[in-house]
């Protein structure tokens, strides 16, 4: 039972991607998983996973209108997600703070809770580091991205908590490109996966669901699958070259 926040120094770096993709290959290797939209003010879980609107959704539990099991939703793939509101009204009501409170309920629940966490170091973004057991930094392998990540694990660290390590995704491998190592001796953390780029996941958003479900032989779903074997110490056996040429791409 433990809550991973998915966090990274700037937005759209695949954070939002990241989140529901290891959810959902954790999932896929039998494990009790809820994904919660902790990105308060631009949330976009219910958006990638057709749950834009729903009658009961995070910032009700936050003002105290709702219990957190309410707000719990299972995805027609077995994947359980807790949306935020897309309306704005509630923003100045909401009590960050509880979002701590919030998921020491959901590890009592799941085998992983994952907070996919609003991007920099705002009041938000700090409320769903602090509620975490271990951090993920999501970036790609572009300057500006690698030096906010740091930014975050530097402020992570102050607050004390654990991080897990460094995911790089939207890997093209440009000469223009930092490379592996460069970055995980600039951040000074372990990298624990590279995610290629893959023009599949914006397909999946179409599709309203995670690319490891809609094209499970992809590159990126295949790294995605590595990684949460990673996490979950799963001796994970990647499907053969027959299987994939011949499956769902």
């Amino acid at each position: 039972m433990k809550l991973i926040t998915i966090t990274s120094g700037k937005g759209g770096v695949g954070k939002t991607t990241t989140a529901i993709n290891l959810g959902a290959a954790l999932n896929f290797f039998e494990k009790e998983v809820i994904i919660l939209d902790a990105n308060l003010t631009t949330p976009n879980i219910g958006l990638h996973l057709g749950a834009p609107i729903v009658p009961v959704n995070l910032n009700h539990v936050l003002i105290e209108k709702a219990k957190i099991s309410d707000a719990i939703y299972e995805h027609e793939s077995g994947t359980k997600i807790i949306p935020s509101s897309l309306s704005v009204k509630e923003l100045k009501r909401l009590n960050y703070s509880k979002l701590k409170e919030v998921g020491a309920k959901l590890k009592k629940m799941a085998d992983y809770v994952i907070f996919d966490s609003a991007a920099g170091l705002g009041e938000e973004a700090k409320a769903a580091i602090e509620a975490a057991d271990e951090l993920i930094l999501v970036t790609n392998p572009e300057i500006p991205a690698v030096t906010d990540a740091l930014k975050t694990i530097k402020f992570a660290e102050n607050l004390g908590k654990e991080v897990r390590g460094v995911i790089i995704t939207r890997v093209r491998n440009s000469k223009n490109e930092m490379s592996p190592n460069n970055i995980r001796d600039m951040l000074e953390t372990p990298l624990i996966g590279i995610v290629p780029e893959d023009k599949n996941v914006q397909s999946s958003v179409r599709h309203k669901d995670a690319l490891v479900h809609v094209y499970p032989y992809s590159k990126a779903s295949r790294a995605y699958k590595r990684i949460a074997a990673r996490l979950a110490d799963i001796d994970y056996k990647e499907p053969g070259l027959l299987k994939r040429l011949f499956g769902r791409n």
